[in-house]
């Protein structure tokens, strides 16, 4: 088949707008449509694995040694269509490694390492990570070889060690466990920007700090800030900010954030020499022929010495490809002063250096070149904090190695999870605060027995299924944090969220504690199983005998397992499966409610199911009656999805994203309702769940579905149980 000019007349074969990308969609015909791909993406139609293959059963069998030792041998086996810089590819795959699991926000967990989406855009094409195509390339030989046992995520994390093993670091280790994506992620915001680099993302570009929720970096297209200084003008004091923000935002504290930017100017360098416009386009806007790879280069011989990546040329310290404490005896030792790279980027460089300290050409070890520094390198030294730690760092070596390890560690494993999850020989047994730790809880206690307690403890059902849902709702599937297990609710800060409505939660806690007490159940496992009982009850009053389906065995965790700043993140400030929403948003409550059902691992028809049956148990936040469509508060009926869809009605606005549901006829109110609850009539997908819920002949299976539902989000982080 010929490309291009080949079509010589005839029919084309190609039904135009049936699948191409170049028809009108939903989006282009009503820009205002609400967006459900969210909750349908990375089903097992993008999956090429066979039906129940489990990559974390398959990685247990992975030769470990094997492969570290072909990882190291890679290190040094500089390849001639792109050669590695002094011989070593350290700094190249450290690079590779930081950008993958530097995409993390703490914000809403999204981005990071563990699903190896730096192989698809925009990731693979952002300006931040030019060249980084071909490192992913030299690694190709080692994932053809060991096939299903080694998922990208977990190669290209591990390169990352790997490099830093190769020139001296001991590092704190390693797991795996991280499981591919097949297509690029629609769940995860990076900007508004509609260009690289632009500029936007702060409601006050002077407010350093006014930088737009969820983002991290500064700009499209960079993982932090812009090396060359805040919108490319150096001045080291505000690029401080930038970067403290940025790495607050990944959940790293002022020493880590030292640690990380000298470990990882420590080897390598960077690429800027030669012209930035002699570039050609990235790996995704590329032709046929260049089959994935991008950003040609026409400077000289393209790689080597003529590399162009950041603009900036230069490397940081006098051995690039050793570990050592070069980074801090350069920025302490000599004055810097600005100078321009031959890209014309903006880079610091040192005054009257000694010929011995500076790095030699990475091709001809005759010829010694400046080190240089980025802006955020000078910030080092030039912000207060920054500098009391850089000089610890500067006069104890080996606390700086100890710290950056544990901090690197970090990075990479910061979206894994509990320690439990962690794969592999080289997993630390230390418990570490952020990972969220949890004892195991017991399992010997009489479930039947506390169910009954429960029933008897003289709770209502709405504040029995409340406070288990509150509990189990944080949990985040992009980095596994939050959920019941653990019963953080009980501890700061999540006891005086408002969310979880403090005063009532407070009552409840109280009873359920005398229940653990007598049981020996762990609180946490009180919680989910108060819920149940209640659901069980309600299902009862519609008609239907129903068992939740409960396995104990959830711990508490203890306050000193709780890193309460850590956890503030996660408080809500929307609750759409409660009917509530805090404050003024930039996103519509619809749009949250897909956010947050997204994260918590929920598809459409099953925060559809929630929804409608948790409006009938009467949880609303606050005990407000929006949506609660119903004569039978407390009852798990489809009355929700009847009264909703009944003509008989007419729906009208009544306030700030607040309607009314009157009687056709007689024009008397009957319900109030919020967005939330109208857009399962007015939006074509939900309406169509909707549909089927309210059908006479489908009360039971409505029971059956709010109750698999309702397990699933309650079991979410038992990761012993999936």
């Amino acid at each position: 088949m010929q490309q291009g000019d080949g079509h010589t007349g005839g029919k084309c074969p190609v039904l135009h707008g049936s699948n191409t990308n170049t028809s009108a969609g939903v989006a282009d015909w009503w820009p205002n449509a609400l967006n459900l791909d969210i909750l349908h993406q990375h089903d097992r139609m993008t999956d090429p694995m066979a039906e129940g293959f489990d990559y974390r059963e398959a990685v247990k069998s992975l030769d470990v040694e094997a492969l570290k030792a072909d990882l190291t041998a890679l290190m040094t086996d500089s390849q001639s269509w792109w050669p590695a810089d002094w011989g070593s590819y350290a700094g190249l795959m450290v690079r590779m490694a930081w950008h993958s699991a530097g995409t993390y926000r703490a914000a809403d967990g999204r981005g990071g390492a563990t699903t190896g989406n730096q192989r698809f855009a925009p990731l693979n094409s952002w300006p931040d990570n030019v060249n980084l195509d071909k490192a992913r390339r030299l690694l190709w030989p080692i994932k053809q070889k060991y096939g299903n046992s080694l998922s990208w995520a977990d190669l290209i994390a591990l390169a990352g060690n790997i490099a830093y093993e190769s020139v001296g670091l001991p590092t704190y280790g390693f797991s795996f466990g991280r499981e591919d994506i097949w297509s690029p992620e629609k769940d995860v915001y990076w900007g508004a920007e509609k260009e690289w680099l632009a500029a936007g993302r702060y409601e006050d570009s002077a407010d350093r700090d006014s930088l737009a929720n969820p983002l991290a970096a500064v700009q499209m297209g960079l993982i932090y800030v812009n090396p060359e200084g805040v919108g490319g003008e150096p001045d080291p004091l505000r690029t401080a900010q930038d970067v403290r923000i940025t790495f607050e935002r990944m959940a790293m504290n002022d020493e880590e954030t030292v640690a990380l930017t000298a470990g990882g100017h420590t080897i390598g360098k960077a690429h800027g020499n030669g012209r930035a416009d002699a570039i050609g386009a990235d790996p995704e806007g590329g032709g046929l022929a260049e089959q994935g790879l991008g950003w040609s280069n026409s400077n000289g011989t393209g790689h080597g010495r003529d590399t162009m990546s950041s603009g900036i040329e230069g490397a940081w310290t006098t051995n690039p490809t050793k570990w050592d404490n070069g980074y801090f005896y350069l920025l302490f030792t000599y004055d810097w002063e600005l100078k321009k790279s031959p890209a014309g980027a903006w880079q610091w460089e040192p005054v009257n250096i000694k010929e011995e300290d500076k790095p030699v050409d990475v091709e001809d070890p005759s010829i010694r070149l400046n080190p240089i520094m980025t802006d955020a390198d000078m910030a080092m030294i030039k912000d207060p904090e920054y500098r009391k730690i850089s000089e610890r760092f500067y006069n104890d070596p080996a606390y700086f190695a100890d710290v950056f390890a544990r901090a690197w560690f970090k990075l990479l494993h910061r979206d894994m999870g509990p320690r439990n999850r962690y794969i592999g020989p080289e997993s630390p047994q230390e418990d570490l605060i952020w990972q969220d730790n949890i004892p195991a809880g017991s399992t010997a206690y009489d479930v039947a027995a506390t169910k009954q307690l429960l029933r008897d403890c003289g709770l209502s059902q709405a504040d029995m299924i409340a406070t288990a849902w509150d509990s189990a709702r944080t949990f985040r599937g992009s980095d596994l944090r939050g959920g019941a297990n653990g019963a953080r609710i009980r501890l700061a800060p999540q006891k005086d969220w408002v969310g979880n409505e403090p005063a009532r939660l407070a009552t409840v806690l109280s009873s359920y504690e005398v229940i653990a007490e007598q049981t020996g159940a762990s609180l946490a496992d009180v919680i989910v199983l108060g819920g149940a009982v209640a659901i069980e009850a309600a299902a009862e009053a519609a008609g239907f005998t129903a068992e939740v389906p409960f396995a104990p065995g959830r711990g508490d965790a203890s306050a000193e397992q709780t890193d309460v700043a850590s956890f503030a993140v996660l408080e809500p400030v929307h609750d759409a499966f409660r009917n509530w929403l805090q404050g003024d948003f930039a996103a519509s409550a619809v749009e949250m409610m897909l956010d947050r059902a997204h994260l918590m691992g929920l598809t459409a028809k099953e925060m559809t199911v929630l929804i409608g049956g948790l409006r009938m148990l009467g949880v609303n936040h606050g005990g407000r009656k929006h949506g609660v469509l119903t004569q039978r508060e407390g009852t798990l009926s489809t009355d929700f999805f009847v009264n909703l869809l009944d003509m008989g009605n007419v729906w009208r606005a009544a306030g700030d994203e607040v309607y009314e549901i009157a009687d056709r006829q007689s024009g008397a109110v009957k319900w109030t309702a919020t967005n939330v609850d109208l857009v399962f009539g007015s939006n074509s997908i939900l309406r169509a769940y909707a549909e089927v819920y309210a059908q006479d002949d489908n009360r039971e299976k409505f029971v059956k579905d709010f109750i698999a539902a309702w397990t699933k989000v309650m079991n979410a982080d038992r990761f012993d149980l999936h």
